[in-house]
């Protein structure tokens, strides 16, 4: 049994399983204005949206269990106008500049609008508050224009309280609020599959048919929402949705830059608002773009069990394709970058798309000049190019030493290309990733190299 607020309304579900999503739990009650396009959180038809901390935020529901629910304050599409059936002005302002033609999709973005609207720092439209959502027939301008003419919400607006309370964690055996609650919860069910945000777990049961004997959610710990910095590390909590992450960045834009760098392309709104940094590296994709990134930064993991924790270096986390150094009962709790951090950071993704695309090459690279403007430290890491992310270690250590040139980079390219082996598949050849490998190196000397001279 789940119960949580959906439009308003105390709601219970009974016969809950591991896998019943949101998604089809509202359109089995009835509310079909949620759309169901791709069933893997590519097209945002079936947003909706959800209360926390103060602020709405879209999710696509096609990719959250019900069961994960407990205590929840949820708007589908129908919650958006007034119970009387007055449109709300984000419905109003779709209406007016012809937003809609089909009306597949129009449900997606009027929830995913509905959030931009009540954003609590909004000033003026932000392009990334529909990046989640796809429009096959009308096009984006009228949608746009929708967006852009919304005005401040009324002070009387009935919804302002509400975004000033924040709901509080439930706990429930299966949706533990802390560590001891998750380690429990292990005991009882040594089988159980541990979910963070379920941006690739849902997928994994959605298109590929996986199933889960049970699930036991990690949304609600509190030990995995911190975000800390001290003289000697940044620590980010495992379980910190990456749009939180890039708001507490935004705030202190002098922190980890490369991280900056990399979450605008991680995905859409949608997905970074339920997706975490755990989540990415525990899957252990071999296209994930957190790892890149972070392995540039020679970042560590605190890993955490009921019988202790222990830090593990990333670069040392991935033992395989999709297998990992966690051992049964492990979780992550936090990744570490340690300070100070490299002097240059740069993150870049090659994909078909700039925006929510797969990686054909991703790569992170950290660089630290002397006073001579010899290398220091320098660190190449790249993702989507083998069975795991990758740290080139031996070419960082042909590099020390040796001034920041020309000649080194071409000895560097020369290096990494003589020792990589990329995989061929859809997305680019082997011989496609092996040169834009060090393209990519080279694209970061210049950049670099402009910058220190």
């Amino acid at each position: 049994m789940v119960s949580f607020v959906l439009n308003g309304e105390a709601v219970t579900a009974d016969g809950v399983g591991p896998h019943t999503t949101l998604l089809q739990w509202l359109r089995s009650t009835g509310l079909c204005g949620t759309k169901e396009g791709c069933a893997e959180g590519e097209c945002g038809a079936c947003a909706v949206a959800i209360l926390r901390s103060g602020r709405l935020e879209a999710v696509n529901s096609c990719l959250v269990p019900l069961a994960v629910l407990e205590g929840a304050t949820l708007f589908s599409v129908e919650g958006v106008a007034e119970p009387d059936g007055t449109l709300h002005p984000v419905q109003c302002a779709l209406v007016e500049s012809g937003g809609s033609q089909c009306g597949y999709c129009t449900p997606g973005f009027v929830v995913s609008l509905f959030c931009e609207y009540y954003r609590p720092e909004r000033a003026e439209y932000d392009p990334e508050g529909i990046s989640g959502n796809l429009c096959r027939c009308t096009g984006y301008r009228p949608i746009i224009d929708a967006a852009r003419s919304l005005s401040a919400p009324s002070p009387d607006d009935r919804r302002l309280p509400l975004l000033r309370s924040a709901p509080a964690r439930v706990a429930t055996p299966l949706c533990p609020t802390d560590l001891a609650g998750v380690f429990a919860a292990l005991e009882r069910h040594p089988k159980a599959t541990l979910i963070a945000g379920g941006t690739d777990l849902l997928v994994e049961a959605n298109q590929k048919g996986r199933r889960f004997e049970v699930l036991i959610a990690l949304g609600g710990v509190a030990e995995l929402q911190r975000f800390e910095v001290t003289g000697d590390e940044v620590s980010i909590g495992a379980g910190l949705t990456l749009s939180a992450l890039e708001r507490r960045l935004h705030a202190a834009p002098e922190l980890l830059p490369l991280v900056r760098e990399l979450l605008p392309l991680f995905s859409s709104r949608l997905i970074r608002n339920q997706a975490t940094l755990g989540g990415n590296l525990a899957t252990a994709s071999p296209i994930g773009d957190a790892a890149p990134a972070l392995l540039a930064l020679d970042a560590e993991l605190t890993l955490v069990s009921a019988s202790g924790q222990r830090r593990l270096p990333l670069r040392e986390f991935f033992t395989g394709y999709r297998t990992t150094g966690l051992a049964p009962g492990e979780l992550i709790e936090a990744v570490h970058c340690r300070l100070p951090l490299p002097r240059w950071q740069r993150f870049y993704k090659v994909s078909k798309r700039v925006l929510d695309d797969i990686s054909t090459v991703a790569a992170g690279f950290g660089l630290d000049l002397d006073a001579e403007g010899r290398v220091e430290r320098l660190r190449l890491a790249y993702g989507g190019v083998a069975a795991t992310p990758l740290r080139v270690s031996a070419v960082e250590a042909l590099a020390a030493g040796k001034p920041w040139s020309e000649e080194t980079i071409a000895e560097l390219v020369s290096a990494l290309q003589a020792s990589a082996s990329p995989l061929s598949d859809h997305r680019g050849s082997a011989a496609y990733r092996l040169a834009m490998m060090g393209r990519l190196l080279q694209k970061f000397f210049h950049e670099t190299h402009e910058a220190s001279a």
